[in-house]
């Protein structure tokens, strides 16, 4: 609330007309409302209505008031007084709200929801929701106990964050989650617009999260492949597309025990929906892969990529031994091979050819270790029933499949009792070592490729491992606490738009170049802190000034780069703000 004043001329001379004003949000935008006509003021009667507004509020007053005339004010000033209160974290938040904005997402959520009777907005918490996940991953307990207060987010989006509680977050995720269906063309569009992407190839890949609890309320909490080592607990499966850049462009969510493999057409179809039929080219790890889904892809005319299980390697045999190798980069080599109208692409690697070997050597020391503890208890007699000593063989085996096919194990019947007979194929050794590094591409494509950029297309699903790691690290999607299904969906919703932000300030800062460490900016620019410097009067109450504090050296590069820019002042104060002489922050 302030005053605002109206000059008007009349019989020759101007009149100073006040009016005591308030800002309210409408669905055109802010917009201010006269609470009261005062009339001509003199100073005296100035002060006093400000000082109504002030306690009328309950806080300093969100406008300037006598722009023109304040802003131009001399006076005298006990400088051993002069102190600063309310510090609150602005830059990393600010930073948010520029990509919130940038992504345009300001203007999607305010056409998706509607505007009822509520104080903030729906739009408006589900960008304060976001923002929070993006700058302060954690609870929505944590974030309105620890966090919310200490930012100057109440200023930058003019709302009160005393309306901004634990409960009110939840039901933001509630209201949010309809709207995940629209976000996809909506993203689409923006990385279009932002980054010039294409969407003719596809990076598809799949993780896991765990969920702490029963979640007995949520059917798609099951137990499965743990990818975070966790099978002790329920989980969900989070499939993510994304662009070929790594930008994430859709997701879904299914049970906790659904294998990748029968989630590929599912996908397919729901991107043909939203985006319509073309010739995509999909990208999937050998996890995706079965005849009948690549079979799927042609059918509805697509294309793929993908990795193969090692085990067809063995069909290469001959090609793996000759020479015509083509480097496409230091360590890793590359051979196109064609068979029944597919093509196949072999690929070596030094690095990885270490880490096999590495790999191998261990299982088979552990597989070596257990084979013979299994045949000194045979021959000890501790086990004498055949079955028994087979069963124990073939868990070994089964247990560090690595290796197994290294070793040929016969149990035996001798005059002193049975025994183990522990051999090594050679054969199959042979073949280890000449397929260590070695792995298997697989493609449709029609027109002829070098397998250069074959391979190097393949490699960019190391982009959604990014993604999966980011999602998980950075905005620690994992645990889930919440118990139903919606709740965990709405969860998984608001961490997927803050990892949009992140990976959008990640191709930001790529393109500005200044790295690739989001969070290493963040955590600088929420040293930019918004604050109240309070100057006492010699004669007079106190002068109060929002404002924000001047970027180091080495943020402002940051922020030269990245061409954005706060203000020194926050636009909701504007000048100097004068206090009954007790602070109202």
């Amino acid at each position: 609330m302030y005053l605002r004043k109206t000059k008007i001329f009349k019989d020759g001379k101007e009149h100073i007309y006040w009016r005591l004003v308030e800002s309210i949000r409408t669905a055109s935008g802010p917009r201010q409302r006269t609470v009261a006509c005062l009339g001509e003021l003199n100073e005296k009667q100035q002060k006093g209505w400000k000082r109504i507004a002030n306690q009328v509020d309950g806080r300093p007053i969100i406008r300037g008031l006598f722009d023109s005339e304040e802003d131009q004010r001399v006076e005298a000033v006990k400088i051993g007084k002069v102190r600063v209160e309310r510090m609150r974290r602005f830059g990393d938040v600010w930073l948010a709200l520029a990509l919130w904005r940038k992504l345009g997402l300001d203007e999607f959520f305010a056409k998706q929801m509607e505007r009822g009777r509520e104080r903030i907005d729906w739009d408006v918490m589900s960008c304060v929701s976001t923002i929070a996940r993006f700058c302060y991953p954690s609870s929505e307990l944590a974030i309105t106990e620890r966090w919310i207060d200490q930012t100057a987010l109440d200023d930058i989006l003019g709302i009160d964050l005393r309306q901004i509680n634990e409960n009110r977050l939840y039901r933001t995720l509630d209201e949010m989650l309809p709207c995940k269906q629209a976000l996809g063309k909506h993203l689409k569009d923006k990385y279009g617009e932002l980054f010039g992407s294409r969407f003719d190839l596809l990076l598809y890949d799949m993780t896991s999260t765990y969920i702490e609890g029963e979640a007995k309320a949520n059917p798609q909490a099951q137990r499965g492949y743990s990818r975070d080592n966790r099978p002790d607990a329920k989980q969900v499966t989070i499939a993510v597309v994304a662009t070929e850049e790594g930008l994430p462009l859709f997701y879904e969510v299914f049970d906790g025990n659904r294998t990748d493999v029968t989630t590929v057409e599912e996908i397919v179809e729901e991107m043909e929906r939203l985006y319509g039929k073309a010739n995509r080219i999909w990208v999937m790890d050998r996890g995706m892969v079965s005849e009948e889904n690549l079979e799927f892809l042609r059918e509805h005319n697509g294309f793929y990529l993908v990795g193969t299980p090692k085990s067809q390697l063995e069909r290469f045999e001959q090609e793996l031994l000759e020479k015509d190798w083509k480097e496409v980069q230091p360590g890793v080599e590359v051979k196109l091979c064609e068979e029944e109208g597919e093509l196949f692409i072999l690929c070596r690697s030094e690095g990885r050819k270490e880490k096999d070997r590495a790999i191998v050597k261990r299982f088979e020391q552990r597989i070596q270790t257990r084979l013979e503890k299994l045949k000194r208890q045979v021959e000890r007699g501790r086990l004498k029933r055949a079955s028994g000593i087979e069963r124990w063989i073939g868990k070994i085996l089964g247990q560090n499949t690595r290796a197994e096919s290294l070793f040929e194990v016969t149990l035996e019947e001798t005059k002193a009792g049975k025994t183990l007979w522990i051999g090594k194929n050679e054969a199959k050794r042979q073949w280890a070592e000449l397929s260590e590094g070695c792995y298997l591409l697989r493609t449709n494509f029609r027109d002829p490729k070098d397998p250069k950029d074959l391979w190097k297309t393949y490699i960019q699903l190391t982009e959604v491992e990014e993604t999966f790691r980011m999602l998980k690290s950075e905005m620690r999607i994992r645990p889930i606490f919440h118990q139903t299904q919606e709740r965990v969906q709405a969860h998984i919703f608001v961490c997927f738009l803050s990892l949009v932000m992140y990976r959008t300030l990640s191709q930001w800062m790529q393109a500005a170049g200044i790295g690739n460490s989001p969070r290493k900016l963040i955590e600088e620019l929420a040293n930019i802190r918004s604050m109240d410097v309070v100057l006492p009067l010699q004669e007079g109450p106190e002068l109060k000034l929002r404002c924000v504090s001047e970027p180091e050296k080495s943020q402002q590069i940051l922020l030269d780069r990245l061409k954005i820019y706060p203000p020194k002042r926050i636009n909701r104060i504007k000048n100097v703000v004068i206090t009954s002489g007790v602070s109202s922050s």
